[in-house]
């Protein structure tokens, strides 16, 4: 579990996180999402001791990572793919990292195999691509078996292949009681993946909820409704309208409703004795939602007018 409690961060008068507390629960992968400069790096990096926050606290299962004697053994952390000695061999810096943390040398070789990794473990790291850095940097944070991982964009420079295998090892990680923390810019990624976001814009929190109640509560979500009956669905629309639900007539016997969800509309119908033929969410897709939420805190955001 990760516990983050006022967390702030101020580089010269620029609050780079501000006041941030949230829990990131073990068991989900937690996503964690923001437009560039919102601070995502500067908490991963305050979580792991790289960076020091001007107040609050960040803990790993309760205690601060630098209290840890064998960090890697409690935390994994993806921040940087290229933060590897360019002449090293792949096997010979993760040797080194175990050695550091009392993790056995069969370690090394294991993680490796299940990166990919191993035919390439004597290659030099500076000659590895920005996929296989990535894989890499993903050994390094499987290698101490952790309960807490984190991962800084780690898709970035892998092919497709490559993006679903980290996708399905994001889950299993999950699906085996550990804490995953994960950002990316991968909006259809990252639906696919995360059961929770997290959100922020300018350093402070957005949003903090399951990924289906962030796209629920998009202006973007719709109930799609049909029947035989189109009188029906007047009368079912004009019940919605004192409950501020509106109704977006498709043709006479469908709509499309905003501002409720399927059960409310399924009980209203039962009870007016109208017989459906659809009743069904149309959920905006998470890019949706995530440009609804961040559109006050984009700090590069480029000009809409067409070239000239």
């Amino acid at each position: 579990m990760i516990t983050l409690s006022g967390l702030t961060k101020h580089y010269g008068g620029t609050a780079a996180v501000a006041d941030l507390s949230l829990t990131i629960e073990p068991g989900l992968v937690t996503g964690f999402l923001g437009p560039n400069g919102a601070g995502k790096s500067t908490t991963m990096r305050m979580i792991v001791g790289l960076d020091e926050p001007t107040s609050g606290t960040a803990l790993v299962s309760g205690r601060r990572y630098a209290e840890f004697r064998h960090p890697l053994r409690q935390v994994g952390a993806l921040l940087e793919a290229k933060s590897v000695h360019p002449g090293r061999g792949a096997r010979n810096h993760l040797l080194a990292m175990a050695r550091s943390n009392g993790i056995p040398r069969r370690r090394v070789d294991e993680v490796l195999a299940r990166v990919g990794l191993t035919d390439v473990a004597g290659k030099r790291a500076g000659a590895y691509s920005l996929g296989m850095s990535q894989r890499l940097g993903i050994a390094g944070a499987l290698l101490g078996d952790p309960p807490v991982l984190m991962f800084d964009e780690p898709v970035n420079g892998l092919d497709p292949d490559g993006v679903r295998w980290v996708r399905e090892l994001m889950r299993s990680l999950a699906a085996g009681g550990r804490t995953v923390f994960v950002s990316s810019h991968l909006m259809s990624e990252m639906e696919l993946t995360a059961d929770r976001l997290v959100v922020i814009g300018k350093g402070r929190l957005i949003a903090d909820a399951p990924i289906a109640e962030i796209l629920a509560g998009s202006s973007r979500h719709r109930v799609r409704v049909r029947g035989p009956h189109p009188e029906g669905l007047r009368q079912l629309a004009a019940h919605l309208a004192r409950e501020g639900v509106t109704a977006e007539t498709v043709s006479p016997g469908e709509l499309l409703l905003s501002g409720t969800t399927v059960e409310p509309v399924g009980e209203l119908a039962h009870r007016l004795g109208l017989l459906l033929h659809e009743l069904s969410p149309q959920d905006a897709t998470l890019e949706q939602a995530y440009m609804e939420l961040t559109a006050g805190s984009v700090e590069f955001a480029a000009s809409q007018e067409g070239a000239r």
